[in-house]
């Protein structure tokens, strides 16, 4: 299968605004100043959400001691200014959470008027209950340390469970990675016969959601029991895929281990054919792998986690870009209008 470099793709469902509208962003709402910073983690999404805001990432150095703890230098002024911090908190998850802590505090103590948390991907985020006694809920205690660190607001693509934004006691944008995925399923798969699947019980409201930009395709699921974590194993699939050709949606893909056993799944019943689609690629250890040798057509992700060389090399795997969404939900916030109406 022919495959696009990564980050060409970007069937962003909103017209990108003409250069006059943006002329203000820059200088936001009321005379105030916006200023977008980006840690380490992830590069080259900050850049081409500076590139949709036409603004240029503030110069700030993120570097590290000899014995690797963080040092932040910001070499620009920032007092009473708007400034957004893009850094997702993926592996290595703890360096990353770090950067973002001690972004938030230099720019709190550098007098910035507003810092938001720009959380493409939000690490830990899939401990977010106790599943049994004497273990964490580590999602709130990041949460308390993106607040205690100074962040005034926060925004995120795709939080793993809905109930985190409670966690924060500032507020919280959750964008979806919907539209950019129902716009390239139509692209590319509008002729066929869609069913739209989620791998597990969990996931029925976001498979749901999508199968409504859909034209209200088709919902299926599959009937998952895990024996203990990182294992899965599917017992059954609930409804007719047969002659379907089935798109299974979910928000984090992993070890790829419930998308390849519920791919295998939906072709045994009868599938025409299988893709999948997640917002956030973490695809640890043996993850690429494993899809390349699965029953899966194509493993579509966004690019929330900057992707390694692996993800890049494979020939089932497909990125889209989130920048233009980021950029669209960032100006929004800047000049204080709806952030839910891109939904609509």
């Amino acid at each position: 299968m022919a495959r696009a470099p990564f980050g060409a793709t970007s069937p962003f469902p909103y017209p990108r605004p003409l250069a006059k509208g943006r002329a203000s962003i820059p200088n936001g709402v009321k005379g105030q100043r916006m200023k977008l910073i980006s840690g380490n983690s992830n590069l080259p999404l900050a850049r081409a959400v500076a590139d949709y805001l036409e603004l240029p990432l503030a110069d700030t150095s993120v570097r590290r001691f000899a014995d690797e703890e963080v040092f932040v230098e910001i070499h620009e002024n920032v007092r009473g200014q708007d400034v957004f911090v893009v850094q997702p908190t993926n592996f290595p998850a703890n360096d990353n959470l770090m950067e973002l802590l001690i972004i938030v505090d230099a720019l709190r103590r550098a007098s910035a008027k507003r810092i938001t948390a720009v959380i493409p991907y939000f690490g830990y985020a899939r401990q977010d209950r106790k599943p049994g006694p004497r273990t964490p809920i580590s999602a709130k205690l990041v949460a308390n340390l993106v607040t205690t660190a100074g962040a005034d607001r926060v925004l995120a693509i795709d939080l793993h469970a809905g109930q985190i934004q409670g966690f924060f006691d500032i507020p919280t944008d959750n964008l979806y990675a919907a539209p950019v995925m129902s716009a390239d399923i139509q692209a590319r798969f509008g002729g066929k016969n869609l069913m739209v699947v989620s791998p597990d019980v969990g996931g029925v409201v976001r498979a749901r959601a999508l199968a409504k930009r859909l034209d209200n395709a088709p919902l299926a699921i599959v009937d998952k029991r895990r024996e203990r974590a990182g294992e899965s194993e599917v017992m059954n699939i609930i409804g007719d895929v047969a002659g379907r050709f089935c798109i299974l949606i979910d928000d984090i893909v992993d070890s790829a281990g419930t998308l390849c056993n519920a791919a295998a799944a939906l072709k045994a019943a009868g599938a025409e054919g299988v893709v999948a689609y997640c917002t956030h690629g973490v695809l640890s250890g043996g993850a690429v792998a494993r899809v390349e040798a699965s029953e899966l057509t194509e493993l579509v992700i966004t690019d929330s986690i900057q992707p390694t060389d692996a993800v890049n090399d494979s020939a089932k795997v497909r990125a889209l870009t989130v920048a233009p969404l980021l950029g669209e939900a960032i100006k929004r916030i800047a000049d204080e209008t709806s952030v839910s109406s891109l939904f609509d």
